[in-house]
């Protein structure tokens, strides 16, 4: 069984539904969510924020944040995930944004550079990661990477919540 396959059993089980805004990724974490047959039961939609004024209106990130810490950052990540759960009124929301190449890229903020975020009601959780490939390598395991944080969130919840 593959992450995604896992995830809409957990998301099943437990009666919780997910939301994504992505950057980086381009609606790939949505559309792997959604190739799951039944995914209608836990998935609400995704917000694709490839441009900064879409994480501003549609997602509430605020504006001080990206001028403060930029786009690719944890605190943009992380706002682009609580900004998500609002806008869904989902259980769990998560937020990409990172830097796939190949251009773009900076000594402080390189190409393979991506956050990752997700909140839920109590908390949000964020890693940063460092991807090597290409483009499509680097949006992949992005879309892996995500998958595994939000499986490691549920199975940190009690079943009871």
């Amino acid at each position: 069984m593959g992450s995604a396959e896992r995830l809409g059993e957990v998301l099943r089980e437990r009666g919780l539904t997910i939301s994504t805004a992505e950057s980086c990724t381009g609606g790939g974490l949505a559309a792997c969510i959604t190739s799951v047959p039944g995914s209608s039961d836990y998935f609400l939609g995704s917000v694709v924020a490839y441009q900064n004024a879409v994480k501003v209106r549609v997602l509430g990130v605020p504006e001080g944040i990206l001028e403060a810490h930029g786009a690719v950052s944890r605190e943009t990540a992380a706002a682009m995930a609580t900004g998500c759960r609002r806008v869904f009124q989902s259980d769990l929301a998560v937020g990409i944004t990172g830097i796939a190449g190949p251009e773009g890229g900076s000594d402080e903020k390189p190409v393979g550079l991506v956050y990752v975020a997700v909140a839920d009601r109590r908390a949000t959780r964020i890693e940063r990661l460092r991807l090597d490939g290409n483009r499509e390598e680097v949006r992949l395991a992005a879309i892996d990477a995500a998958l595994d944080l939000i499986l490691s969130v549920l199975i940190g919840r009690r079943v009871s919540e």
